[in-house]
């Protein structure tokens, strides 16, 4: 009985190594802020203390600015076309929004 656990268990352990060996194998690509901060360290090279601190700061703050505006654009977009709605409701509430968000500002 004793060896039928003994084999019981060190089959588990096996199984169970097994299985972790493909989760490390697998690599993931980095993600866009893991990207930046790339970038952004490899700028900051030669820099040290506050100026480096400052410097990456703002390195990984800044956006792009075309993302910036259009998301701008669109939020101001989204607020008037939202005002406009008014006393619309339902399947014309929709429509509304539909076409006042697709026309070109």
């Amino acid at each position: 009985m004793k060896k039928l656990s003994l084999i019981l268990v060190l089959g588990l352990l096996a199984f169970g190594a097994q299985a972790a060996e493909p989760a490390k194998e697998a690599k993931k690509e980095p993600t866009a802020q893991q990207q930046r901060m790339k970038q952004c360290n490899a700028d900051a090279e030669g820099k040290k203390g506050d100026e480096r601190k400052a410097f990456m700061k703002s390195c990984l703050s800044n956006k792009a600015p075309e993302a910036a505006a259009a998301s701008s654009t669109q939020q101001s977009k989204m607020k008037q076309c939202n005002a406009d709605a008014k006393g619309k409701s339902g399947d014309e509430r929709k429509a509304f929004m539909k076409s006042c968000l697709s026309n070109k500002a």
